[in-house]
């Protein structure tokens, strides 16, 4: 079912003003039953700290792996940005087919960054497994 939200703290929610804001899957009761079991899955299933405590894991490990493509790792919880420098020919586009190619797929923006956004249920051994194939795949270029 498709369902449309916006959450945020009273500062922000209390200057939207009526029709400043739409949303074509919201405000519906079955849309709105859907979004609160979704949310209650994501507290009673710890789904924000673990998407912190992995992000970290990944920030940390890409981070430690020392490459001349890696211009820098970025990145909040588990949405995380991979910056390169082009190398041999070889951009952003290049390194995420030959992801594609070891099993991992991830979206190239700019041309030169890496946006890696996995499913927030993803566990530790299937981000180690991710991350061990990013260092493969950037590593080939060298």
């Amino acid at each position: 079912m498709p369902v449309s939200c916006v959450l945020a703290d009273d500062y922000i929610m209390l200057n939207i003003k009526p029709g400043e804001h739409g949303s074509t899957f919201g405000g519906n009761p079955i849309a709105a039953k859907v979004s609160i079991a979704a949310l209650q899955v994501i507290k009673d299933e710890h789904l924000m700290e673990n998407a912190e405590r992995l992000g970290k894991i990944f920030r940390d490990e890409m981070s430690a792996f020392k490459s001349p493509m890696i211009e820098k790792v970025r990145g909040k919880g588990l949405l995380n940005a991979i910056i390169i420098k082009p190398r041999n020919g070889k951009e952003a586009w290049d390194v995420c087919l030959k992801m594609r190619d070891m099993g991992v797929l991830a979206k190239p923006t700019h041309q030169h960054i890496i946006r890696f956004a996995p499913p927030l249920v993803i566990t530790e051994e299937q981000l180690r497994e991710a991350i061990d194939i990013i260092k493969k795949a950037i590593a080939s270029f060298e």
